[in-house]
């Protein structure tokens, strides 16, 4: 299976918020698998719709990376209805290879999306998944986690960060699914 490009730190696709999915084009199925062997190819647990160049407000999850009790699931127009708890704990991501950092979220989130059937879901979170969750939705809205980390230690990777994003810059065009 042909696996899709990740885009990077410096990417502007990264730094805008995605829109709103309306209808499912045909393909939209393998269109995941790909995804999802992207993800795995790179050892993520989730990646979004913009971190492969798609200008569209979802993304994908396997949660079963983490727990082997549950399984993927993909999160369409998803939005944060409620949030409580402080959780600090180290986060990397796909887009900014390299970087490890911590970062302050929510422990328990309640989260309305649909699913691939399109059925609109309200469910909850904490934890590390809770974290995931907000992890993705920050990307669909043009945060990435080094956004959320203080200047100071910011000031200390930026050499790292413009390393990256030399890549990035050239990543430019959306791809369409």
């Amino acid at each position: 299976m042909e696996l899709l490009d990740i885009y990077v730190y410096g990417s502007p696709l990264l730094k805008r918020k995605t829109r709103k999915v309306g209808q499912l084009p045909d393909n939209f199925p393998q269109f995941l698998e790909r995804m999802y062997a992207t993800m795995y190819d790179d050892n993520g647990i989730g990646l979004s719709a913009n971190q492969v160049g798609v200008d569209l407000r979802f993304f994908i999850v396997d949660f079963s990376l983490h727990d082997k009790n549950m399984g993927k699931e993909v999160f369409i127009n998803p939005e944060i209805l409620q949030r409580e708890g402080v959780d600090v704990l180290e986060e990397g991501c796909l887009s900014v290879p390299g970087i490890r950092e911590k970062v302050t979220r929510e422990w328990k989130i309640k989260v309305r999306y649909e699913n691939i059937q399109r059925e609109v879901i309200e469910k909850e979170f904490e934890g590390y998944l809770a974290r995931v969750i907000q992890h993705e939705i920050d990307h669909l809205n043009g945060i990435l986690f080094i956004d959320k980390i203080s200047p100071l230690k910011r000031s200390f990777i930026e050499s790292n960060l413009k390393k990256i994003a030399v890549k990035g810059k050239t990543q430019t065009e959306p791809f369409s699914i």
